[in-house]
């Protein structure tokens, strides 16, 4: 196996990691019957990685763990990977992963470097990985191929011995050109409002472009007060910082918010798509709010260039239209939208969402296999 690039300039220790595996995933390529049953989704989880492979990086101070080869339910083209880990100071992770198409890979693809300290170690994306076979835009990795499985492969260092503790990782893949047909609403989510705290990124420096850390921060805000643990509320200025991209030159790198948050004592964080507004309205009916990646000038009604924003659907109407706290207002942040509109504008990102939720705290049953269920984590195939 190729070892990584140390891209680093330090040479910190190595630390023994002794860890342990569960996931879910599909079977063999091609497999049309379950690609309708995950319409064009899948989101494979893993809380502990006993059976990923572990060997030393550039030199002997680096812990390097590579998933087994992945086989997904259907063809992908691309691919999310989020992560949570705790990560002290003077601690760094860097992800790839890569497509594999009929047993041949492709390259590695940076999906990201991270530090909780980025003056000590980089907080980026990486840049510059346009190639023949496909590209990494920010956060995604976007192939022109259709490939069967999929690897990972995770880079753990630190000064004087030191590790991250990872937590999670979530892999969810998806073929941006399937389509099905749209769910039956979940009526359970009518005519209910979750009570997210409404936050508005107008009020801090660089509010226009801060859309993204402010929906989180009221996603903390809910689960701080829900929970009664105050010290999960933190501050938008705070968590811009802690998820600034240094590449991006921006906090809108939807895992790195997604890390951040993950990054909590017994928080569980996110990015995964999902088929339709049904599924966010399974949330909904849970209790738990789900921020959305979408098109503003489609939710507003608006013509124009697109306009990517990050909103928090907390509820539904009696009648299906769709309860939003949106950051990007002044005032009365919490809006209703119409039910198609916010389809519209959501499929901008192919429903792209950021989860938060407590670690002990079950999510919604999974009818599809597009989030981290138990329920789901069956007929796993690993090669």
């Amino acid at each position: 196996m190729a070892k990584p690039v140390n891209l680093f300039r330090k040479r910190p220790a190595l630390l023994l990691l002794w860890v342990s595996f569960s996931l879910l995933t599909g079977q063999t390529f091609p497999v049309t019957a379950r690609a309708s049953e995950s319409r064009g989704i899948q989101f494979i989880g893993f809380s502990h990685f006993k059976q990923f492979t572990r060997s030393t990086g550039s030199n002997a101070t680096i812990a390097v763990l590579t998933s087994p080869r992945i086989t997904t339910r259907f063809a992908w083209n691309e691919l999310v990977v989020s992560w949570n880990a705790q990560a002290p100071e003077g601690t760094y992770l860097v992800i790839e992963a890569r497509g594999l198409r009929l047993g041949h890979p492709t390259k590695w693809y940076g999906m990201g470097l991270w530090s909780s300290d980025p003056t000590r170690y980089p907080r980026q994306s990486v840049l510059g990985q346009k190639e023949d076979r496909g590209k990494v835009d920010t956060d995604t990795l976007i192939l022109h191929d259709k490939h069967d499985q999929v690897q990972v492969r995770l880079t753990l260092g630190g000064d004087f011995a030191q590790q991250p503790d990872l937590k999670f990782l979530g892999l969810c893949v998806s073929d941006s050109t399937a389509t099905f047909p749209a769910l039956p609403p979940n009526r359970k989510a009518w005519g209910r409002s979750l009570r997210v705290p409404e936050l508005s990124q107008m009020a801090y420096e660089n509010g226009g472009v801060i859309c993204s850390p402010t929906a989180l921060a009221m996603m903390l805000d809910y689960w701080s007060l829900r929970l009664d643990r105050p010290e999960l509320s933190r501050p938008v200025p705070e968590i811009v910082a802690g998820v600034y991209d240094r590449n991006w030159q921006g906090t809108g790198n939807w895992v790195f918010n997604t890390a951040y948050a993950g990054s909590l004592d017994g928080i569980r964080a996110y990015v995964t798509r999902m088929s339709d507004l049904s599924e966010l309205e399974d949330w909904i009916a849970a209790g738990q709010p789900v921020a959305l990646s979408l098109c503003y000038n489609k939710l507003r009604g608006r013509t124009g260039e697109p306009s990517g924003h990050l909103v928090v659907c907390v509820g539904f109407t009696e009648n299906g239209d769709v309860i939003i706290n949106d950051p990007g207002t002044r005032r009365n942040v919490q809006k209703i939208f119409p039910r198609a509109q916010v389809a519209h504008a959501w499929a901008h990102s192919q429903n792209a969402a950021y989860v938060v939720y407590p670690e002990r705290m079950a999510p919604p049953r999974d009818r599809f296999g597009h989030w981290h269920s138990w329920s789901s984590n069956r007929n796993v195939r690993l090669n």
